[in-house]
């Protein structure tokens, strides 16, 4: 009778060794987490059904809305669309970071010799990805409502990065929240999603709104990145005074970096002290 020995390779000491360890042990974490996806019809109709919704919104409201300083509210409400998306993207992330842990599967991961970065590495990968879907499905269905960019390609891809790069910061937020909450608590998720995407520039402008009201929407994460694109695409709706409507664009990087700085380290040690 013979024993095969598995060798188990030393984790490696070296920062660029380290980095380069777990860039590979999330990329094929990422891979799995998109087979799933892929297997998944639930989610894809999920991803399917919220651009259909757009394109009816867009026809019902489109003609009975006012922009704060003119133009078409169908080329307003777009991207404020956009960016709502990624915003109730993290319920996405925190559903299945939940339904992993429940199910033992980031358990299994840990007990691996692999980067302990590499899981949720794998998460924003493959949420980035189903994102880029995600985008690119809507843009397709804004365009049939008469959705249109104005300041050529290289902004509007600017503007879709911004996006991106929202989602991105998300991906985090939402890995901690998955990882500390129960998969029955997830859903609850949109209660307070959805006022956070509506107390923003997402479907009227804050110059419209009172001032307080508008003062708390112009600071609000997802206004930054909404104004920011509305920018690039040359939407209307680039309008207000204040220091943040003013340096939209800035904020619309400050914001995620923000996010990022928050809520990257404490996924990291919540991953790392999950009881067993």
């Amino acid at each position: 009778m013979t024993t095969t020995m598995i060798t188990v390779p030393p984790r490696p000491t070296n920062p660029l060794d380290r980095l380069r360890w777990a860039l590979i042990d999330g990329w094929v974490v990422g891979r799995t987490n998109l087979y799933h996806w892929r297997r998944n019809p639930g989610l894809i109709t999920q991803c399917l059904m919220y651009p259909v919704m757009t394109v009816v919104f867009g026809f019902v409201f489109g003609s009975a809305m006012v922009v704060a300083g003119g133009g078409s509210y169908r080329e307003f409400l777009m991207p404020g669309l956009f960016g709502q998306t990624m915003m109730f993207g993290i319920i996405t992330t925190m559903m299945v970071t939940s339904s992993a842990t429940a199910k033992g599967m980031t358990d299994r991961f840990r007990t691996m010799p692999m980067a302990q970065t590499g899981v949720a590495l794998g998460r924003c990968v493959a949420d980035v990805v189903t994102s880029v879907f995600e985008l690119t499905i809507l843009v397709v269905c804004a365009l049939l409502v008469g959705w249109r960019f104005h300041d050529g390609i290289g902004p509007a891809l600017g503007a879709l990065g911004l996006l991106l790069l929202f989602r991105f910061a998300l991906v985090w937020a939402g890995i901690f929240f998955g990882l500390i909450l129960p998969v029955e608590a997830v859903g609850a998720g949109y209660v307070p999603l959805l006022p956070l995407t509506m107390l923003a520039n997402t479907f009227v402008s804050p110059t419209q709104m009172p001032p307080w009201l508008g003062a708390i929407a112009e600071w609000n994460p997802v206004s930054a990145t909404v104004a920011a694109c509305r920018e690039l695409f040359g939407n209307p709706g680039v309008v207000g005074d204040s220091w943040a409507a003013r340096h939209a664009m800035l904020l619309a990087f400050a914001w995620p970096a923000v996010i990022m700085l928050v809520f990257v380290p404490l996924s990291v040690w919540r991953y790392r002290n999950l009881e067993r």
